[in-house]
């Protein structure tokens, strides 16, 4: 079987985002009721329990009012916990007594923001003490001119971001949603269509703002056109399907991504909890999500970001809560819903979260991405069969495919294989290939599946060849070569193949006994036996057969094959006889 499962505007973003400390160590105290609520907040710290540690700092911080450490954890974890509300009380006092505080700065801030106190906003976004992350500043103090009505010096503020290609980037898209606020939509439009790179689309928000602003210059058969491009290079997408269909029936098209100045520096916060989306920064994203969500409590992206997560951090209760006052009507109802489904999943409740998803195929029945999440869900509770025809009415949906639309031919391609179905399997990762031709996952588990069945292994072998040179540092497809090679009895030149793999995943077990069985074939016995031994300390695991790894430890490669090879041909005795 086989088992191979804006980033430029990002890694720019990440460079210049601004570190919070979310957890600061707290001041010691002697108090033994102090202590064991702080540690216990510490403990919940750890385990990324926001709800938990707010409570238990702010059970510490009743004993010991002026700990500015605890404060700051207050602050921090509260807002990560989203309850900003309820930080905002601490945040003032921690302004009060260390008014350089970054965390308590932004809280309050993001608080200005949200009540349209602009000239207090402005007042904290330009004290130098506070050191604000530049981006965040810069698009702030432009949005606070909008909310002070002074459009002029609002762009003054934007343009005034240029220091890199990213950063002007951004403050010219913000430009031009202040322009389109302001309702001059004719000067939004030429920011948004861009220069000869293309459209200023940094994300999806912006292609249908750029459709709306074309609206409002009567230039609907433009957004039209736009959108249906947009929709024709992906899957279908929510937001934009609910667009196009708005303007076929020549439906009102209103601006509506930013409907007041607080709104935009919403979005400023989100730009860089986007920008901090990642392993190491997550937290620090969080709470840039719960800050905009604070300014603008019906910003479904930054809601649905904290719930991308939280859900990372196991907090599934809190991932839950964040999507919770999504309404139906809401063309982001949806989405939230697919990541609801997910977090039941990850939370247990399988089951629970494939009747969330085949509600959503009931009452979306003409959309791709439901259908498809639908086949995903499926094929994770390994119901291989239900996913294949998940996957198939997603793709009957399809009315003609397209390079973008190879993994839906995949992810069915795998379901199949799983659950038995080698032809139909075997179909759709070729339809993958015709529509992706160098699709490195698509090469590696077809080929991959050939060698298991030693089939047509020339061809397997060109295609995990082609799939390496893709992907040379991917593990898993370094084994494939490595093993084809193997199976073809070229054994010098798949050795040093699967040493590549393992050193790419050492604790791989399938990985590990390959290798065994490699050294072995070329004269490495003893190494041969301690891969196998690694192989088993590393299991159990999915196409592992221990007892046949225990037999090799036990008697040898060799004796196992010859074995094997007996076994085999008294099953083709018996299948002659019963012929």
């Amino acid at each position: 079987m086989a088992r191979r499962t804006r980033s430029a505007w990002r890694a720019t973003a990440l460079a210049i985002a601004l570190a919070v400390p979310v957890a600061a160590a707290a001041m010691p105290a002697a108090a033994s009721g102090f202590a064991g609520a702080y540690l216990a907040g510490i403990h919940a710290d750890l385990r990324d329990d926001y709800a938990a540690a707010a409570d238990f700092f702010a059970r510490a911080l009743r004993l010991d009012p002026d700990n500015i450490g605890l404060m700051q954890n207050v602050v921090a974890s509260r807002i990560a916990a989203g309850d900003v509300e309820d930080a905002l009380e601490p945040a003032r006092r921690l302004a009060e007594a260390m008014p350089a505080n970054q965390i308590a700065g932004l809280a309050l801030l993001a608080d200005e923001l949200a009540e349209g106190d602009f000239d207090a906003a402005a007042a904290r976004a330009a004290d130098p003490a506070l050191n604000l992350n530049p981006l965040l500043a810069g698009l702030v103090s432009g949005w606070i001119e909008v909310g002070r009505e002074d459009f002029a010096a609002a762009q003054t503020r934007f343009d005034a971001l240029d220091g890199n290609e990213a950063l002007r980037a951004y403050a010219q898209y913000h430009k031009a949603l202040a322009l389109a606020l302001a309702g001059d939509f004719v000067s939004a439009e030429a920011i948004l269509a861009g220069d000869d790179d293309g459209p200023l689309h940094p994300d999806r928000d912006a292609l249908i703002a750029h459709a709306e602003v074309l609206a409002q210059m009567e230039r609907e058969a433009d957004a039209l056109a736009l959108i249906e491009e947009a929709i024709a290079t992906g899957f279908p997408d929510i937001a934009l399907i609910d667009l196009r269909e708005r303007l076929e029936a020549g439906r009102e098209i209103p601006f509506a991504q930013v409907t007041r100045a607080a709104d935009g520096a919403a979005e400023a916060f989100v730009t860089l909890a986007v920008a901090l989306n990642t392993e190491d920064a997550d937290r620090f994203a969080l709470i840039y999500t719960r800050l905009a969500a604070h300014i603008r409590p019906d910003l479904a992206k930054a809601n649905l970001l904290a719930a991308e997560i939280l859900e990372r951090h196991e907090q599934y209760d809190l991932a839950t809560e964040a999507l919770a006052d999504l309404p139906v009507d809401s063309v982001w109802f949806v989405t939230a819903e697919m990541r609801r489904a997910n977090t039941k999943r990850l939370a247990g409740d399988v089951d629970g979260g494939i009747a969330t998803l085949e509600d959503l195929t009931e009452r979306y029945p003409g959309t791709i991405e439901v259908h498809s999440a639908l086949g995903d869900a499926l094929r994770m509770a390994e119901r291989f069969e239900e996913a294949a025809e998940a996957y198939g009415r997603a793709i009957d949906l399809v009315e003609t495919p397209s390079q973008v639309h190879w993994p839906l031919f995949y992810a069915r391609a795998i379901a199949h294989e799983r659950a038995g179905n080698w032809d139909q399997a075997e179909a759709d990762f070729r339809r993958a290939l015709e529509l992706e031709p160098d699709q490195p996952l698509v090469l590696n588990y077809l080929g991959y599946s050939l060698v298991e069945q030693r089939r047509n292994l020339d061809e397997a072998l060109d295609m995990i060849e082609r799939a390496v040179a893709g992907q040379p540092d991917d593990g898993y497809i370094t084994d494939s070569l490595g093993w084809v090679l193997y199976r073809l009895g070229r054994y010098e030149e798949a050795l040093p193949h699967m040493l590549r793999a393992v050193e790419l995943l050492p604790s791989d077990p399938i990985i590990n006994d390959h290798l065994g069985d490699v050294l072995w074939m070329v004269g490495r016995e003893r190494e041969a036996r301690f891969q196998w031994r690694r192989a088993l300390s590393f299991g159990p695991a999915d196409d592992l057969d221990m007892d046949r790894i225990r037999r090799k430890l036990e008697v040898g490669l060799d004796r196992v094959k010859e074995e094997e090879r007996a076994e085999e041909r008294v099953r083709e005795r018996s299948a002659g006889t019963e012929l």
